[in-house]
């Protein structure tokens, strides 16, 4: 190997709330079906901050329970599940520098991205996570195991990257994949084939025959409202609720498993209250709600649209614009070529609102894409909305959001509100205006794929995103400013800086006046990078 060590520089996350600077952590030995990947940089994400707070209760910190060979899982030295400590940082790019005799879709020299959700790995409840329970990239160099990163279907979760891109932007593209991966995923409008359905109904009910046409549910479970909070089981797929009463869609809604969908048919009845609905679960269970005002189920699920991209003319709305999730976001909506958009960007500090007009503004300007940049601490946001996406993790705004959307609107409840948390939503709106409410969480190859396209196209630049940089030391810094909310937008690691503190770019006059002066406009470049890592 070419780093002449036995140890390194490594963060560990060793238990809640706890963080440890490594200076000496030992590299791992290359196992033949492994390799070794010297991390050039890796980006600091809000999920590190859940990890940090859940630690070994983290969904995916626990123990693999298939998907790969126990033997295997045993030979691999990065494999830290429960409360073994871990290594973060699931947002890195790297080169490979040594790879075990046994690998065959990689090689020294390769300079990949890495995909951090390993699906085909199952944890209880989710999955094999690069970062989680396999160490991840905050460290100079980690082993990765090609059993972890080859599916058995042949997908491949390290992802090929040329040497144009610096390693910031690249590392940036997993972050930027979670925003496309929010516009791609595919909806369900129909009823799950082979599933799990309860029909909640205290009359007759129609339409079954033909809400189930092609698409059979493998069971059918009947009640009546009074049946339904004593009733036991597992979760559904579908559920049908013939009725208006607000307290039974609150017992349904729970009984919904993941990807499920709630189809609320009215009949003509009103539901005269909002309803508490765990908007937690919509992001990360992917639970989905719809109806109708009318009898007929079928009528509730058509309006499902197939994905939450955008649509011709749509009045696009971003609420917390301003921030880096939201940044990617504006800067998506303006460059999509999507026909007839207008896009408004909302937050409540005037300083990031300069920001994200100084960023976004002349794109939106050469590509003729009216943007409107809003400070809603001061101005009241009208009603009519036809997509809006909210990056703030409050449920009332999400619930606000809702309230303002027009007929036919899609919300995306995009933040990563925590599971179990309720917001009270005007569902009668929902059924009514015909809005649907998605949310998704991480995202595939393919997202990642699509962005890194986009980067060498030069359609997007995703330093756009890059507030501060910093090596180790900086890294306890770093990571407050994400959970306090600090940070005018994305943080980048530089594992091999061990002493470099967090500076952010518009510090760098001050502090790095060499790096400063090759940024653009205040943005982040290559050959700003290439001066940071360059000895001096």
């Amino acid at each position: 190997m070419s780093h002449g060590s036995q140890t390194q520089h490594a963060i560990q996350f060793t238990g809640v709330g706890e963080i440890v600077h490594n200076d000496a952590k030992p590299i791992d030995p290359v196992g033949p079906h492994q390799m070794m990947l010297q991390v050039e940089a890796c980006g600091i994400c809000f999920s590190d901050t859940k990890l940090l707070k859940a630690f070994d209760s983290h969904p995916r910190k626990a123990a693999v329970v298939s998907g790969i060979d126990p033997d295997a899982l045993a030979q691999i030295p990065g494999y830290k599940p429960g409360a073994a400590p871990t290594v973060p940082g699931h947002e890195p790019v790297g080169r490979i520098v040594e790879v075990g005799d046994q690998v065959t879709h990689f090689r020294v020299g390769d300079r990949v991205l890495v995909q951090a959700d390993w699906k085909h790995l199952r944890t209880a409840t989710s999955n094999g996570a690069f970062g989680y329970n396999f160490e991840g990239a905050l460290q100079e160099f980690v082993v990765i195991d090609e059993r972890c990163v080859v599916s058995p279907s042949g997908e491949e979760f390290l992802i090929h990257v040329t040497d144009g891109p610096s390693a910031a932007a690249v590392a940036l593209i997993e972050p930027w994949a979670t925003v496309e991966g929010s516009y791609a995923w595919r909806e369900r409008n129909h009823v799950l084939a082979g599933g799990r359905m309860l029909v909640v109904s205290d009359g007759e009910v129609h339409g079954l025959d033909d809400l189930t046409r092609g698409n059979e549910p493998a069971e059918m479970v009947r009640l009546s409202s009074r049946e339904v909070a004593d009733a036991d089981g597992e979760p559904f797929d579908d559920i049908i609720y013939f009725g208006h009463d607000a307290a039974v869609v609150e017992v349904l809604a729970p009984r919904l498993g993941t990807r499920a969908v709630l189809c609320v048919v009215l009949g003509g009845g009103r539901l005269e209250r909002k309803v508490a609905l765990d908007i937690g679960r919509v992001h990360y269970d992917f639970i989905r709600f719809c109806g109708t005002t009318g009898n007929d189920p079928a009528a509730g699920y058509a309006w499902i649209p197939e994905t939450g991209e955008l649509r011709e003319g749509d009045r696009v709305a971003i609420i917390g614009a301003a921030g880096p999730m939201g940044q990617m976001h504006t800067m998506r909506a303006v460059t999509s070529e999507i026909p007839g958009i207008t896009v408004a960007g909302t937050d409540l500090s005037d300083d990031r609102l300069a920001h994200l007009q100084a960023v976004v503004g002349p794109v939106a300007e050469a590509r003729g894409v009216p943007l409107e940049i809003i400070n809603s601490g001061s101005t009241q946001l009208q009603p009519g909305y036809t997509h809006l996406s909210c990056m703030v993790p409050v449920a009332a705004l999400v619930s606000q959001a809702v309230d303002l959307a027009g007929e036919g609107a899609i919300v995306n409840a995009f933040a990563g509100i925590p599971a179990g948390t309720l917001g009270e939503f005007d569902l009668q709106g929902i059924l009514e205006r015909r809005i649907f409410m998605l949310g998704t969480s991480g995202s595939d190859v393919s997202d990642m794929r699509t962005v890194l396209d986009k980067i060498e196209r030069g359609i997007i630049d995703t330093h756009i995103s890059l507030d501060a940089v910093c090596g180790m030391a900086g890294f306890q810094d770093a990571i407050d400013a994400v959970i306090n909310r600090t940070s005018g937008g994305k943080i980048m690691v530089y594992p091999s800086l061990p002493d470099l503190p967090l500076t952010r770019l518009v510090d760098m006059p001050d502090s790095l006046p060499h790096v400063a002066a090759l940024l653009e406009r205040g943005v982040w470049t290559k050959a700003a990078e290439e001066a940071l890592l360059a000895p001096r």
